[in-house]
C-alpha cells in the first residue's frame, strides 16, 4: 500500500512531516485520508488490473485456464475497449468497474499487451523455417517434370484445331476440312459436317489442343454421342480417359475422370467417328469442381499443343491455417508418410516413362549416361541449386554404382531426392541466402513452385542482388497463369469461397435457384475477379466500387437483367445506383444467407474479419438462429436484433449487426428488394474505426464506399495478400514493412499487382540483406585462427 501511495504522489506528503519514522508518517497519511481532509489518490490501470481482472485474464493478459484461457488481444480501440469494461467485466460485477476507472484500464491493457503495437513488441514475428505446403509440393513436383517435356504456351486464341475426314478412319489422304471450332457442341443430326465434300454415310472428324483448368481437383469428363469416340485429356502415352470408339447398346453418355491443378494447361485431344448409323452427334462437356456440368466453354479451350503434366494422387493431410494462410510449420508423421508415398507413386512414374523424360531407347549405347545426366539435372532442379560434389556423389553416382541395372538407379534416385530434406524443406533457415535462395523466394511467392529456367540463369549470373533486377524478374513472372492462379486463389480464401462449395436454397422460394445458375454465379465471380485484377487498371476499390456484373442468359433471367447479347458471359452495368462491386455480388451473398433469408451476421462477420481485419471471438455458446416462422411479423433484421440482445452477445455483434445491416437491401439469393414482411428495408448501419471514430452508411453503395476509402480495409488487404503469397507474417520482415506496403499501395493507385511486386521483391531483399547481417556477425564473433589450429585445419 505504500508503494502505491509513492507512485501516487504521496511520498511528498511524507516528506514534509519532516524527520519522522517512516511508521509514523504512514500512519498521518492514512489518518488524513480517513478524515477526508486528503483526497484518495485514484488508482493507476495497472493496479485496478491486477485486483479486478488478472484473475481471470493473467498477470499480462495470457488467460489462465481457469478463467479466460485465450490471450487478451484484439483490435479495439481504447473508448470501445472502456465501454466493453464497464458494461461486462469483472465478469458478474461490471459496476465495479465504470467511468474513469474503466478508462484508466481500457489505457493500460491497450498500451500493454493488447494492441497491435504492444502484440508486436511483447510477441514479435519471426521467419519460421518450413516445409512446402501441400500445393507447393504438387506444384514443384509438376514443373519438376514438366520441366524436361517442355512448357508450351497459353496464347490468344481460343478454341480447337479441327480436322475433318471423308473417311471413318481418319485418313489424312481422306482428310477435307481444317478449321478451328469454338466448342465441340454438334448434332449433324442424318447429314455431315459438309454436304458437298462429306459423305453422310461414313465421316470422322479430330479436335486437338490445349485446356485451361481453372481450379484444382477432380474434372468429370462427359462425351455424348450417337456415335464413336476417344478422348485424352493430359494423357502419357496411349491411354484415352473415355473409350467410346466401340459402342455398346444404346449408350449415349460416357465419362472419365482426372485430377488436375488449377492455373495450368494441359493437352486434349478428342477423336470421333460415324458408320452407317442414321444420326451422328458429339458433345463435349465437364464437370469442374464446385460447378455444374456444361459444354467446356471456348475460354477454356486454345488451339496450341502443350506436353502433358505430372499431377500427383497421393493424397496429403491438410495444411495448417489457423493463422489465416497455409503454413509448412507443423511437421506430422501423417505428413512424412505422404511424403514417402508420393516419392514412391514419382519414381515408379518416372521409370515408366523414361523414354519421354530422358530421349533414349534401351537399344541406345550411351543410355546409362543419357539417365545419369537426367538424374543429375533431376536432383538439381529438385534442390533449387547446382549440386556440390558431395551432393553428387551421394544422390548420382552412388545409386548407378549399387544398383543392378540404371533404371533402379534412376528409380534410387527419384526416391532418395524427393525425400531429401533439400527438397522438401524451403530455403529460409539452410544457411546463407544467396543467389538461389533469392530464385526460389521468387518462384514459391508468385507460383508456389520452382524456379524456371530464366530465374535459374539470372541466379547463375548474379542478377537477383539488386531491386531493380528483382523487380524485372518479378514483373516477367507476373504474366505466367501460375501467378493469376495463386492470385485468384487468395481472393478464393479472401472472399471465403473455399468454405462454401455448395449453395442450397429452399426451392419452394427459389424455384429456378438450381446447381446450374450457381456454377453460374461462382464463373460471373472469377470473371469480374480476373477483369479486375489482370485488366488495364487493376485498382482494389474497383473490387468493391464496380458497378459492371459478368452475366449470361441464365443470369440474366433470375435477376431480371437486360442482355443483348447470346448466352455466354458478358459484362453488364446492372442496377449501378444499387450494387457495387463484391458486396453485391449474387454469388457471395447467396453465400452469406441461409435457404430462405438474408444473414446479416454472416455477411457482417465476414465485412468484419476479412475486409476489415477485425478480431472477433467465436461466440460463448452455440446458438441456432431464430426460424423465421417463429416471428413470422418480424423483418431478418428485427430477429437477429432479438436473438442477439443478451449482453454476452452485444459486444461483438455491435459490429457485425450493424455492418450486415447495410446489406438486407438484397435477399437470400441476391437480389434487390425493398421490403420484407410487409415492412421497408432498413439498411441503415455503422461503424466505429479502430480511433473511436462512428462511420454511418445507408445501403451497400455508402458501405463500398466507406470500405474502399478506409485505411483499415487497405491494411488488412495489404497483410491478407502478402502472408497468403509469401506464407510467412508480415510483421516477421521489420518495423515499417507493413505501412510502407500500405503506403505504396495508396501512392500506386491502389493497384494490386503492383502490391503483390512489392510485397515479393520487398520480402526478398529484407531476407537477403538479414542473412548478409547474420553472417557478418558470425565472422566478427569468429576467434581468429592462428596456424595449425583446428579451425585452419578445418
Amino acid at each position: 500500500m505504500w508503494r502505491a501511495w509513492q507512485r501516487s504522489g504521496w511520498e511528498s506528503l511524507c516528506a514534509a512531516t519532516g524527520p519522522w519514522p517512516r511508521r509514523a508518517a504512514f500512519l498521518l497519511c492514512l489518518t488524513l485520508w480517513a478524515s477526508g481532509a486528503v483526497a484518495a489518490p485514484e488508482p493507476t490501470g495497472e493496479r485496478l488490473y491486477r485486483q479486478l481482472c488478472a484473475a481471470c485474464h493473467g498477470a499480462h493478459g495470457e488467460g489462465v485456464p481457469e478463467g479466460y484461457a485465450k490471450p487478451l488481444i484484439g483490435d479495439r480501440s481504447v473508448s470501445e475497449l472502456a465501454q466493453l469494461i464497464s458494461e461486462t467485466m469483472p465478469e458478474g460485477e461490471p459496476e465495479k468497474c465504470v467511468g474513469p476507472e474503466a478508462e484508466r484500464v481500457a489505457q493500460y491493457i491497450y498500451d500493454a499487451f493488447y494492441s497491435e503495437i504492444a502484440q508486436a513488441r511483447n510477441r514479435p514475428a519471426r521467419v519460421e523455417f518450413s516445409r512446402l505446403t501441400v500445393r507447393q509440393y504438387e506444384h514443384a513436383l509438376a514443373d519438376l517434370l514438366r520441366s524436361f517435356r517442355g512448357w508450351g504456351e497459353w496464347k490468344e486464341e481460343r478454341g480447337l484445331r479441327a480436322e475433318y475426314f471423308d473417311s471413318r478412319n481418319l485418313r489424312r489422304d481422306k482428310r477435307v476440312i481444317e478449321r478451328r471450332d469454338p466448342q465441340v457442341d454438334f448434332d449433324f443430326g442424318e447429314g455431315s459436317p459438309d454436304g458437298e465434300k462429306i459423305g453422310k454415310e461414313e465421316f470422322s472428324a479430330k479436335w486437338e489442343g490445349s485446356l485451361y483448368a481453372p481450379e484444382t481437383g477432380i474434372y468429370e469428363f462427359i462425351v455424348e454421342t450417337d456415335n464413336g469416340a476417344k478422348l485424352w485429356v493430359n494423357s502419357f502415352g496411349d491411354r484415352p480417359v473415355i473409350d467410346a470408339w466401340v459402342r455398346s447398346g444404346d449408350q449415349k453418355e460416357y465419362r472419365g475422370n482426372v485430377r488436375l491443378l488449377g492455373g495450368r494447361v494441359y493437352p486434349l485431344r478428342l477423336e470421333f467417328f460415324k458408320y452407317k448409323e442414321p444420326h451422328a452427334s458429339i458433345r463435349l462437356k465437364w464437370k469442374p469442381p464446385f460447378h455444374a456440368e456444361e459444354v467446356i466453354p471456348q475460354r477454356c479451350l486454345s488451339p496450341e499443343g502443350v506436353a502433358p503434366t505430372y499431377v500427383l494422387t497421393t493424397p496429403f493431410p491438410p495444411d495448417d491455417r489457423s493463422t489465416g494462410f497455409e503454413r509448412g510449420t507443423s511437421i506430422s508423421p501423417e505428413w512424412h508418410e505422404a511424403t514417402t508415398f508420393a516419392a514412391i507413386e514419382t519414381a515408379a512414374f518416372v521409370t515408366e516413362n523414361l523414354r519421354e523424360f530422358t530421349d533414349s531407347r534401351r537399344s541406345d549405347e550411351d543410355r546409362a549416361s543419357k539417365l545419369r545426366e537426367f538424374c543429375r539435372r533431376f536432383a538439381e532442379r529438385a534442390f533449387r541449386r547446382p549440386l556440390t560434389e558431395a551432393e553428387r556423389q551421394l544422390y548420382v553416382e552412388r545409386p548407378f554404382e549399387t544398383a543392378p541395372n540404371p533404371e533402379a538407379a534412376v528409380k534410387r534416385v527419384v526416391l532418395l531426392v524427393l525425400k531429401s530434406p533439400r527438397f522438401l524443406y524451403r530455403e529460409a533457415g539452410l544457411g546463407e541466402f544467396d543467389d538461389y535462395a533469392v530464385a526460389s523466394w521468387l518462384s514459391f511467392s508468385l507460383w508456389d513452385s520452382l524456379p524456371d529456367q530464366p530465374l535459374w540463369d539470372a541466379a547463375a549470373r548474379g542478377e537477383l542482388r539488386t531491386e531493380e533486377q528483382l523487380e524485372r524478374q518479378v514483373n516477367r513472372m507476373m504474366g505466367d497463369r501460375r501467378t493469376q492462379a495463386k492470385l485468384r486463389e487468395f481472393m478464393h480464401q479472401w472472399l471465403k469461397l473455399d468454405q462454401f462449395h455448395e449453395i442450397a436454397k429452399n426451392r419452394e422460394l427459389y424455384p429456378d435457384f438450381d446447381e446450374r445458375l450457381v456454377s453460374d454465379l461462382r464463373t460471373s465471380l472469377d470473371l469480374f475477379l480476373d477483369d479486375v485484377l489482370w485488366g488495364e487498371r487493376p485498382d482494389f476499390r474497383s473490387l468493391l466500387l464496380s458497378d459492371t456484373l459478368y452475366m449470361n442468359r441464365r443470369m440474366a433471367d433470375f435477376y431480371g437483367a437486360h442482355l443483348a447479347g447470346g448466352a455466354d458471359f458478358e459484362p453488364v452495368a446492372f442496377e449501378p445506383d444499387r450494387r457495387a462491386g463484391l458486396l453485391s455480388h449474387p454469388y457471395l451473398l447467396s453465400t452469406f444467407a441461409y435457404d430462405q433469408t438474408s444473414s446479416p451476421i454472416h455477411r457482417g462477420v465476414w465485412l468484419s474479419r476479412n475486409v476489415l481485419g477485425r478480431l472477433l471471438s467465436p461466440p460463448p455458446v452455440a446458438v441456432a438462429p431464430i426460424p423465421p416462422d417463429l416471428h413470422a411479423g418480424l423483418t431478418t433484421r428485427e430477429r437477429v436484433e432479438l436473438q442477439t440482445s443478451p449482453g454476452m452477445c452485444v459486444k461483438c455483434h455491435t459490429m457485425i449487426n450493424s455492418l450486415g445491416f447495410s446489406m438486407e437491401e438484397f435477399d437470400a439469393v441476391g437480389r434487390f428488394r425493398e421490403s420484407e414482411n410487409g415492412k421497408p428495408i432498413d439498411a441503415q448501419g455503422f461503424y466505429v474505426t479502430r480511433d473511436g471514430r462512428e462511420v454511418k452508411f445507408t445501403g451497400v453503395r455508402e458501405l463500398a464506399q466507406f470500405l474502399a476509402d478506409s485505411p483499415e480495409v487497405h491494411q488488412a488487404f495489404t497483410d491478407r495478400l502478402f502472408q497468403y503469397m509469401i506464407k510467412q507474417p508480415i510483421r516477421a520482415f521489420g518495423e515499417t514493412c507493413r505501412d510502407d506496403l500500405r503506403a505504396d499501395l495508396a501512392a500506386s493507385g491502389f493497384n494490386v499487382r503492383r502490391l503483390l511486386a512489392r510485397s515479393v521483391v520487398t520480402s526478398a531483399l529484407w531476407m537477403r540483406e538479414r542473412s548478409g547481417e547474420q553472417l557478418a556477425a558470425q565472422t566478427d564473433s569468429a576467434p581468429a585462427a592462428t596456424p595449425g589450429s583446428k579451425s585452419e585445419k578445418r
